[in-house]
């Protein structure tokens, strides 16, 4: 089973660009043109947050639009930009999003269970998992201790050392790391949130961010850093279920970088 991650469209509405100056809708379309040609095709692709910027009706008219040209089967999550509601309207006819509260849903048909965590907390920038999800979630996982899963949530569950992204992340990570750490086919944990590719050890497996498709977010590690991106190369993050059972992760670039060269 091979499922790719995308995350972090931050779609406006028409004709608008993200933060005035990034061309967000043209290069959503580059991803998923991306992704399209990768064969085999994912089995999944998942979309882990920051469908638009606006949270608008008009900017998730956008993402279906986008979304529409894929080959591969989607689901979608919310991130901080993102609305619930206005998530759950523009994709009602996603039969996996739960029909109120928080967005958590397990994609449970096929040999990876993907585990999607809503984290966003509403009007504000931070993530947070109250007593009531981490149940929702540790009942979850412990219905099949078999099958490998991979559990999303928008917000990085760790500690990047980019100030400015820090002040923004889960802030009560200690209660998700509990609940993965009592299941260890949790095969990895993923994020998205901070525009960039990022690893960490958490809670007996791995954490994995995935870059945006849009802007990158400046990698500064000074404590009194200011706040900057880039329009540095966008990716996505592909994790294949492998012949031993062990899920494997490749992080791809997505743009034209030329012809392929006959030396590896």
């Amino acid at each position: 089973m091979i499922v790719v991650q995308l995350s972090d469209f931050h779609l406006c509405g028409p004709g608008q660009l993200y933060a005035g100056l990034v061309p967000s809708l043209a290069m959503a379309k580059v991803a998923i043109a991306e992704v399209n040609r990768l064969d085999p095709q994912p089995d999944l692709v998942v979309i882990s947050g920051d469908l638009t910027d606006t949270a608008e009706a008009a900017a998730y008219a956008l993402v279906r639009e986008v979304l529409a040209d894929l080959r591969a089967p989607h689901v979608v999550m919310p991130g901080n930009h993102d609305e619930r509601g206005a998530v759950r309207a523009a994709f009602v006819d996603h039969a996996y999003l739960p029909p109120d509260g928080p967005l958590h849903y397990c994609i449970d048909d096929g040999p990876i269970r993907i585990v999607a965590l809503d984290s966003t907390v509403p009007g504000l920038h931070h993530g947070e998992i109250d007593a009531p999800q981490l149940a929702w979630l540790a009942a979850t996982l412990a219905a099949d201790r078999e099958r490998p899963a991979l559990v999303f949530l928008h917000h990085h569950p760790f500690a990047s050392g980019i100030p400015y992204l820090d002040r923004y992340n889960l802030i009560n990570a200690a209660g998700l790391a509990s609940v993965v750490g009592a299941h260890p086919q949790v095969a990895a944990v993923l994020c998205g949130h901070v525009h960039r590719a990022m690893a960490a050890r958490f809670a007996g497996t791995m954490a994995l961010s995935c870059p945006s498709t849009a802007s990158q977010i400046a990698l500064r590690l000074a404590a009194d850093a200011e706040p900057a991106s880039f329009l540095q190369p966008p990716g996505g993050l592909l994790h294949r279920l492998a012949e031993d059972g062990r899920i494997v992760t490749h992080g791809f670039p997505i743009g034209d970088y030329g012809a392929p060269m006959d030396f590896f």
